[in-house]
């Protein structure tokens, strides 16, 4: 995190502590009031998770609205306090809710809440920086080049996303042991559903080993990974880097002779770049949804993690059998 960023955060706390000196009650007093434990969740896969192993017996908020770009976000004074008024923070990582160590540093250790790392038990990948074609990376002299930036994008695997269920129901159980048995019968439940969706992705896209697919960014290394086709990125892990016309032409290369005709790219960010090199190919844009907000209204509509993660299959299988 780079020292502006400490530096706001600090500040941040600061306001933050003062604001909670001038309310009438602290922290502990509003939590005897709630009969259920509150739960404050970063970014709408987390929300999900956890509203799953919760059921009926915890209060689960999301932290990030859903029309933001959780990438860059930081929290205001009004969500320090939130934070610190919850008995539970769940994130999926600090290379992605990269504000989370500060945070949890400069509280105070007075009634401070749990905080789950809900990627703590899996091994995360290097990011993809530089545009991948031939199982190498190179930089814009033709030099080998190696990334060394994270890749924080785990729940797009459901796979993984079991494994971060799974931490989730831990931490839920460590928190309220009282209902360990309803929480582990949610949890496994819901990870039923999600081997149902992992088998899915194996009978869909089984007959496409090897296929590459266009993405706006890198944030598919974990999906592509698991079902053994290959992600293709415009730019690196940020959504907002900006990929040289050398790399352009390059992309414009090798779209041509793998005979790609479909170019993806995410509901959050912006698709000029995604656009662009789809009307110099020929090709069509679709949309891979990395589930980093899902709106009310598309909630409302019955769309989730799953359903959603569904149509990310349909949109991959779709452009593979097409080319």
């Amino acid at each position: 995190m780079s020292f502006n960023k400490v530096f706001r955060i600090s500040v941040l706390t600061v306001s933050f502590l003062g604001l909670l000196s001038g309310c009438g009650s602290t922290p502990n007093e509003e939590k005897s009031k709630e009969e259920k434990i509150h739960i404050l969740t970063t970014f709408y896969p987390m929300y999900e998770f956890a509203k799953n192993v919760a059921g009926e017996n915890a209060d689960v908020e999301l932290l990030i609205p859903s029309n933001i770009e959780p990438h860059d976000w930081e929290p205001s004074p009004k969500d320090m306090a939130k934070i610190q008024n919850a008995d539970m923070i769940i994130y999926n990582s600090e290379h992605f809710e990269t504000w989370v160590p500060d945070v949890e540093k400069n509280l105070t250790a007075n009634d401070k809440p749990l905080f789950v790392n809900a990627s703590e038990d899996i091994e995360l990948i290097e990011g993809i920086e530089e545009h991948e074609v031939e199982g190498h990376k190179e930089d814009e002299h033709g030099h080998e080049e190696e990334s060394h930036e994270v890749d924080p994008h785990v729940w797009l695997s459901p796979v993984l996303a079991q494994q971060e269920v799974q931490k989730i129901t831990e931490a839920f159980i460590k928190i309220d042991p009282n209902n360990k048995d309803i929480y582990e019968q949610n949890s496994k439940n819901y990870i039923a559903k999600l081997a149902e969706l992992d088998q899915l992705f194996k009978d869909e896209l089984n007959n496409h080993a090897g296929s590459e697919m266009i993405t706006q960014h890198a944030a598919f290394g974990y999906l592509t990974r698991e079902y053994n086709i290959k992600q293709v990125p415009i730019s690196g892990i940020s959504p907002e880097a900006e990929p040289s016309p050398a790399r352009l032409a390059e992309l414009k290369k090798f779209a041509k002779e793998h005979k790609i005709n479909t170019i993806f790219f995410e509901e959050l960010a912006s698709p000029k770049v995604a656009k662009t090199l789809a009307a110099e190919i020929g090709a069509k844009t679709d949309v891979l949804n990395t589930l980093e907000g899902l709106s009310k209204e598309d909630q409302k509509k019955g769309l989730n993690y799953i359903e959603v993660m569904k149509k990310n299959l349909n949109s991959i299988e779709k452009s593979f059998s097409q080319q």
